[in-house]
């Protein structure tokens, strides 16, 4: 299986079976250490598991052989030591593997953290946040659960198995044969289950998957739904999704219906068939009668691992399932970047570019556009004009469909994250206040920032409130603390942006939850701050263009006219219809 990103450009991609036995092995391999001790330990409690029987046996048979009880007590303690041995070794194996599980999910976490944190924001919209949240959430916590308790449970039963069918056939092939024949239902009830039930978990995944990216965007929105009228429409859009899940579910929970009943049938049958060719081979003299009697309890004792492995079987599909879901992220790390290269300068060139948004139609044709380093330019026009759309370009968050966006004479395309976000750096009027001290969310930006440069940048966004608050810098912000309102909020963004201290800023509409005039203020503020730098702007307010040194008119998806601001007011054009219209005039 390949990425799905590469056929349904909007759903995250899912791993293939490959590449999630690659990560499997990829993660013993980190801790062989602990994946050696799991071995050995689970080897040596199965090998103490079959002392019992074995001895059993051997007392059945001197017991008709004339032993008296002195043997028979020294047979009974060894059964009673292997036992011990068997409990000892048991716990000690699940504890090693206990640890290697939270070990293992702890570097699943930090690794899905990683690989969602270098997502393009394009990868992110188009899939939706609710896919990415479930991966997040539930996926992990269900590799979570099997590393923790299904891992260690199936680890130690496989051994068990494997030691068993051994001793078995040591003890008598014949019998030994016997049993494996009739344990055949198993084997092919399985393998339908297996055929059907990896599919049948990934389907419930994308399900689940669909109704939180409806339910987030419905709460998130509440306030348009009711304004608009549309409560109906998502009460229908989440019923939809509710049965779906159902569906999906069902669907899942019928396979468990067919496996397990064949597989608890299938137990009866090796016992039964043991004892009947052992009572026929036992009057032929082929075998003894404690032979039949261990044969038949190592089968007995086959039933108790062999329950374990199906009881989570239906666990490891799911979590597999997950496992290909959360590994499914770091594909897009490999679409993200198509090469490398270092820019010359901080120069921006847009040449001929042409742009459609997902399965619709061109919004911008055939851009072109320089951006010198330092330059003040504003883009303005008309809604729909394809402002944003250019914006998102410039900054590497979207791709041309055809044309070219360079940094440098380096394609954007070309430039990891991290590498265009010390050129690029795209400021909308969507913000988000992360958990933590309001420190805490300056310091993203800039780590090794002091106190001095804080309330620097602070005083250069206009912000002066955060003196105002009883522990400053070390206010709680969010949940259980102080909740910013959306100007303070943006005002919190731009200072982050100063700090980031990119050498491009592309500032989409950054200031519109401001006032007009602290806006106003606050751009001036920050033309200061960031001088020599280039700043992009992106307004309706042309007040905006009007300090900048240059300015881009947009209109249909097209720079229509491009120049000072007294020079398009001079030319009698569209600016100067928009200037005109600004002032009511």
């Amino acid at each position: 299986m390949t990425a799905q990103t590469e056929t349904d450009p909007g759903r995250l991609p899912i791993a293939g079976p490959a590449e999630v036995r690659r990560a499997a092995v990829r993660l013993m391999g980190q801790d062989r250490r602990a994946v050696a001790a799991m071995l050995i330990l689970n080897g040596l409690a199965a090998a103490a598991g079959l002392g019992g029987p074995w001895l059993l046996g051997r007392i059945i048979d001197d017991v008709r052989g004339g032993a008296g009880t002195g043997h028979v007590d020294r047979l009974a303690l060894g059964i009673l030591c292997f036992a011990l041995a068997q409990l000892l070794l048991g716990r000690f194996a699940r504890y090693a593997a206990h640890r290697f599980g939270e070990r293992t999910l702890a570097r699943i976490r930090e690794r899905f953290v990683d690989r969602s944190l270098a997502l393009p924001a394009s990868v992110i919209e188009r899939a939706g946040t609710g896919d990415l949240l479930t991966r997040g959430t539930a996926d992990v916590a269900t590799v979570g659960a099997t590393l923790r308790d299904a891992g260690p449970e199936v680890s130690v039963a496989l051994v068990q198995i494997l030691l068993i069918l051994v001793a078995m056939l040591a003890v008598n092939p014949l019998l030994g044969i016997c049993g494996l024949l009739c344990l055949s239902g198993i084997w092919f009830a399985t393998r339908w289950y297996l055929r059907r039930a990896h599919a049948g978990y990934l389907a419930e995944g994308a399900a689940n998957s669909a109704l939180i990216e409806i339910l987030t965007s419905t709460a998130a929105g509440a306030r348009t739904v009711e304004a608009l009228g549309l409560q109906d429409r998502r009460i229908a859009a989440a019923a939809e999704a509710v049965e779906h899940c159902r569906v999906t579910r069902t669907r899942t929970l019928n396979l468990r219906t067919v496996l397990f009943p064949v597989v608890e049938f299938s137990y009866i049958a090796p016992v039964a068939g043991i004892l009947l060719l052992g009572a026929a081979l036992r009057d032929t003299g082929a075998v003894t009668t404690g032979a039949v009697v261990s044969c038949a309890l190592y089968f007995w004792k086959l039933s108790e691992p062999m329950d374990k492995i199906l009881l989570w079987l239906d666990q490891l599909q799911r979590s597999n399932a997950s496992f290909a879901r959360v590994e499914g992220i770091g594909q897009v790390d490999a679409l993200a970047v198509t090469g490398g290269g270092r820019p010359e300068d901080d120069r921006i060139d847009v040449v001929d570019v042409r742009y459609a948004y997902q399965g619709e139609r061109d919004v911008l044709h055939g851009v072109d556009l320089t951006v010198r380093p330092g330059e003040r330019l504003a883009i303005v026009g008309p809604s729909g004009a394809g402002k944003s759309t250019l914006g998102r370009l410039l900054a590497g968050a979207e791709r041309p469909r055809t044309g070219r966006v360079t940094v440098g004479q380096v394609p954007v395309a070309e430039l990891d994250p991290a590498q265009l976000r010390r050129h690029v750096v795209l400021v909308s009027q969507e913000h988000h206040v992360f958990l933590g001290t309001v420190r805490d969310n300056l310091l993203i930006a800039a780590p090794a920032a002091t106190d001095h440069e804080l309330h620097a940048v602070l005083a250069a966004v206009d912000i002066d409130w955060v003196d105002e608050l009883p522990d400053g810098l070390d206010t709680e912000l969010g949940a259980g603390g102080l909740r910013l309102d959306a100007q303070q909020a943006q005002q919190l963004a731009l200072a982050r942006v100063v700090l980031a201290d990119p050498h491009t800023l592309i500032l989409d509409e950054a200031t519109s939850l401001l006032d007009p005039t602290t806006a106003r203020h606050t751009e001036r503020s920050l033309a200061a701050v960031l001088k020599e730098r280039t700043v992009i702007a992106i307004a309706h307010r042309l007040h905006t263009a009007h300090d900048a040194d240059r300015v881009a008119v947009m209109d249909g998806g097209r720079v229509t006219e491009l120049g000072s601001h007294d020079e398009l007011l001079a030319a009698g054009g569209g600016y100067a219809a928009l200037w005109k219209s600004w002032h009511g005039a």
